[in-house]
């Protein structure tokens, strides 16, 4: 079966595409970590001291009824998003056993809450990542669905 000049150009582009962020989400909004490409995890900083690494989740790219959301729609979705993935916790995250008497309150792997302008908003690959101070981490959740506000 021949392609089209159109299609080619897709299949071009899908080959000569660099490793990003994005290769974390899928369609339907769910995150995938283990899809990124080792080129990628070494690329995001490693949290030092008492910070946090959190990967904010992003949504769904359409309504269940099926309607695509635009590019502006889901951008403002993230940025207002108090969820996220846990990335990666710092060595120092959770060990001041005044401030944190029964343990740390997420650990690397974890979906968590946190508030909407907490932490810092770190471009990266495309994409963003936040880093967040133990202490600024709300709850933890077991679905960001269950909480989305759209």
């Amino acid at each position: 079966m021949t392609q089209t000049a159109l299609e080619q150009k897709w299949a071009q582009e899908e080959q000569e595409k660099v490793p990003s962020l994005d290769d974390a989400y899928s369609e339907d909004g769910s995150l995938a970590v283990e899809k990124l490409e080792d080129s990628v995890v070494n690329r995001i900083p490693q949290p030092t001291g008492w910070r946090v690494i959190i990967l904010p989740y992003r949504g769904a790219e359409k309504t269940k009824g099926g309607i695509v959301l635009s590019d502006q729609t889901r951008e403002k979705q993230q940025l207002t998003t108090v969820c996220g993935y846990v990335l990666a916790v710092g060595d120092l995250a959770y060990k001041d056993e005044a401030k944190f008497p029964n343990g740390p309150w997420c650990a690397k792997g974890d979906w968590v809450i946190f508030g909407r302008y907490a932490g810092a908003r770190i471009g990266l690959d495309g994409g963003e990542i936040r880093i967040l101070n133990d202490d600024e981490i709300l709850a933890r959740i077991n679905n960001p669905e269950d909480i989305l506000h759209m």
